[in-house]
């Protein structure tokens, strides 16, 4: 390895849940993504940097990037240390995954500085302290695609089982009003027992959406982008959340529904067309309101992490 070499790269945002596969499915998106430079040096330590003006720690025991870090430098046999600057693009609390980008982001930068010692799967592990940091909870649905890439199914956490999903083409429209909703404030309000027939729907969308995934069939992943669980609790935290749904799968939408804890909202569309209209119908709700929002008409990524300098 090389001591004061640097790597430039890509963090995708990433989508969580998928509607009805609440902590067990999620999917990378082409963009937004988050920027950041890692530097090997041969000085025990982490230091971090943010050009962002969102007020994150620099702390490394307070920063998911630097636990993340101080998870993997745990690891190693040989005293080395990185300097991290990260200029944010996924805005935190907007359901789109920043924590997991900087958590999964520094893992693989990191991991190939050092010469490719961990493979993707105990990247994972890696990043999500990061992610325990951010929420209370390790959960992977983010982690996993932003370091994959495309569609990823976490089967378990405890042992951690992740199957990747080929993806049929999709796109991606996202509505993100500018409100902030904490997963950790997210998580405290959902029921902590659920009636057997609302647990037996939710399984058949589960298993209906990775089916429909896995055939490419479109009419039976809108059937199964439902969630009877966790969204009607968690849309009374999102304005217009009824509103945008309604009026997305009125223009053509397969489905959608939050994105992660919100309070983002996703749809999925089978052409860039339909994609593009779901946008406007987004954004005629939001104007009406007068709340602020930004849009990213996307797609499925195939890819997570990306290494774009060096």
């Amino acid at each position: 390895m090389r001591f004061e070499q640097s790597i430039k790269v890509k963090a995708p945002a990433t989508v969580a849940n998928m509607v009805c596969g609440f902590d067990i499915l999620g999917f990378a998106v082409a963009e937004p993504y988050d920027e950041m430079i890692v530097t090997l040096r041969e000085q025990p330590g982490i230091s971090i940097t943010h050009t962002d003006d969102h007020g994150l720690p620099t702390d490394p025991d307070n920063n998911v990037a630097g636990v993340t870090l101080q998870a993997m430098l745990s690891e190693l046999t040989i005293p080395v240390g990185f300097d991290v600057t990260i200029h944010k693009h996924i805005k935190p609390g907007s359901g789109l995954g920043s924590s997991a980008a900087s958590a999964a982001g520094v893992a693989v930068a990191a991991n190939h500085l050092l010469g490719e010692l961990f493979d993707k799967e105990l990247l994972v592990q890696f990043a999500m302290n990061g992610e325990k940091l951010a929420s209370g909870v390790k959960h992977a649905d983010n982690i996993t695609p932003c370091i994959y890439g495309g569609i990823t199914l976490i089967r378990s956490i405890f042992p951690l089982d992740i199957i990747s999903l080929p993806s049929p083409q999709l796109f991606v429209t996202i509505v993100h009003p500018q409100i902030e909703v904490k997963t950790a404030d997210a998580r405290s309000i959902l029921k902590k027992q659920v009636y057997l027939k609302d647990a037996i729907k939710q399984w058949g969308n589960i298993a209906g959406l990775v089916s429909g995934i896995l055939q490419s069939d479109y009419a039976l992943i809108s059937r199964s982008l439902e969630d009877v669980i966790i969204e009607p609790v968690r849309s009374i935290l999102i304005p217009g959340f009824d509103e945008i749904k309604e009026r997305s799968k009125s223009a053509g939408a397969l489905g959608g529904g939050i994105s992660g804890s919100g309070p983002s909202i996703f749809m999925l569309s089978q052409s860039l067309e339909t994609a593009v209209s779901v946008e406007q119908q987004m954004q005629q709700v939001f104007q009406k309101m007068n709340l602020l929002h930004y849009t990213y008409v996307t797609t499925v990524s195939s890819g997570g992490v990306q290494i774009v300098s060096e």
